[in-house]
């Protein structure tokens, strides 16, 4: 990331509570989270107990995924079939780690890889001017082969509409340009063989270019929020095709913003000043300010993902931590504190060592995650899928090349998924499939399964002579 620019209702009169979590600190084997999310997941990735039961009053977990099927079929629970929390209980044992199976090798650096909300298509955007839509269900077809329009730098963000039929993409301007997917043109040419329509979020204040760095459409698509290099959170309304809310929203690049929830009503934002904001449109307007602050991390937030709830989030911080962020939590106060060295430079350097065991003294997160890399890129992490594991894991990329999954309870590394050569910035799980897709710096788009197909995976030595180069001017 570029350093320009460096020199129940939230709308309650008395703001956010100061109180930290209570909760203990992830990450470690022996640590354990101690908070109302853990039960919630438990529930939701836990066997009924007449299935999972070894003998009268006993369980052992995880339970068997035969016995459960026994159960099952001899009608144990009496349901006569798997509830969702069964089906998460067994969905979520094989997770996607075996391969990796090449989907796409590109000249250019992978910038974002994500499927759309129903896995049948999958995006991937790359430095080289270069975006690519695959038909998941056709054997991972190029759907749409798309070349962008006035690129800066590189491709930031895309985002798909809920129905599928539009891409808007970023780069480091304030043009964001939309593209049809459902077209039958497969090679999309910007303005030659399609038209890649311009949304301009540059205001008539605007003295100074900007890039926008995060880009997601609403849940019903009718807006897009926008995280600008200007401070700032964009709110878009492609019906009145406008600008319809402008926030100058941190003191710092603001690298991620997304919905909370479905109703749209609550923005998380995240930014270089190290702080994830909760921000309520629904009092913004009599307030002016954010409906509370998020305190823990030293350093600044590279991704935020929603647990989809209006309540839970996680963020990946340059302080190499994920963090668990229950909003209930927030402050109406902001302490940043940092490293307290202004040499230090994520994009090149390495995190100093005695940084790493540094705690901010009012962490208001709920855990962290360590182990990863959050270094030369703005890396991104997510909650695993509902629907196959109960949200149980959190996963993340890496700039040590590497996918990082984590129990999101126990704070354990379950995983750690070895083929890049370069940082994974973006990694995505199948909604529904035991499928995970990882892409790096090094142009690779590779696929994780269970068990996996019988394709040959890529030799350990694929690139033979490479020479692994690092680039002063990372993103």
């Amino acid at each position: 990331m570029s350093r320009s620019n460096k020199n129940k209702s939230t709308c309650n009169d008395g703001g956010a509570s100061n109180e930290s979590s209570a909760g203990g600190i992830a990450g470690e084997r022996d640590s354990h989270l101690d908070h109302e999310i853990a039960q919630l997941t438990k529930l939701r990735s836990s066997p009924h107990e007449l299935l999972g039961r070894v003998v009268p009053g006993r369980m052992r977990l995880p339970a068997s995924t035969v016995r459960m099927l026994v159960g099952r079929e001899g009608n144990f629970s009496g349901r006569g079939r798997f509830s969702s929390a069964d089906g998460c209980h067994v969905l979520s044992r094989y997770l996607p780690t075996k391969g990796p199976w090449v989907v796409d090798r590109m000249k250019s650096r992978a910038y974002v890889s994500q499927f759309s909300d129903d896995g049948s298509l999958f995006i991937a955007g790359f430095q080289g001017s270069h975006i690519r839509v695959y038909d998941v269900d056709r054997g991972w077809k190029v759907k749409k082969d798309i070349s962008a329009r006035n690129l800066r730098w590189t491709i930031t963000d895309t985002s798909l509409s809920p129905d599928k039929l539009y891409l808007v993409y970023a780069s480091m301007s304030p043009i964001i340009h939309i593209v049809t997917v459902g077209s039958a043109t497969t090679e999309s040419i910007a303005n030659i063989t399609e038209i890649h329509h311009g949304l301009n979020f540059s205001s008539d204040e605007d003295d100074d270019e900007f890039g926008i760095f995060s880009i997601k459409f609403s849940t019903d698509g009718k807006e897009l929020v926008a995280g600008t290099s200007d401070s700032s959170i964009c709110v878009y309304d492609l019906g009145a095709d406008k600008l319809s809310l402008r926030i100058p929203a941190h003191q710092s690049d603001v690298n991620t913003v997304c919905f909370a929830d479905e109703s749209g009503h609550l923005i998380y934002s995240g930014s270089d000043d190290s702080f994830c904001k909760v921000w309520d449109r629904r009092c913004f307007v009599t307030k002016g300010q954010p409906a509370g602050i998020l305190m823990g991390h030293l350093e600044g937030i590279t991704f935020i993902n929603s647990r989809g709830d209006g309540r839970y989030l996680i963020s990946n911080g340059k302080d190499q931590t994920t963090k668990l962020w229950d909003i209930r939590k927030m402050s109406s106060n902001a302490i940043n504190l940092g490293l307290g060295d202004d040499e230090w430079d994520y994009r090149w350097m390495d995190y100093p060592e005695y940084a790493r065991n540094l705690k901010h003294p009012h962490d208001q997160s709920l855990a962290t995650y360590k182990g990863h890399s959050v270094l030369r890129t703005l890396v991104r992490c997510y909650f695993s899928p509902s629907y196959s594991t109960g949200q149980k894991y959190i996963y993340t990329g890496s700039s040590d090349s590497s996918v990082y999954i984590y129990d999101l309870v126990s704070g354990a590394q379950v995983a750690k998924l070895d083929h890049h050569e370069a940082p994974v910035r973006d990694c995505s799980w199948h909604p529904f499939y035991p499928m995970m897709i990882s892409s790096a710096w090094d142009g690779d788009i590779v696929r994780w399964e269970f068990p996996g197909s019988d394709e040959a995976t890529v030799p350990p030595n694929k690139r033979a002579g490479r020479v692994r180069r690092r680039n002063l001017l990372y993103l």
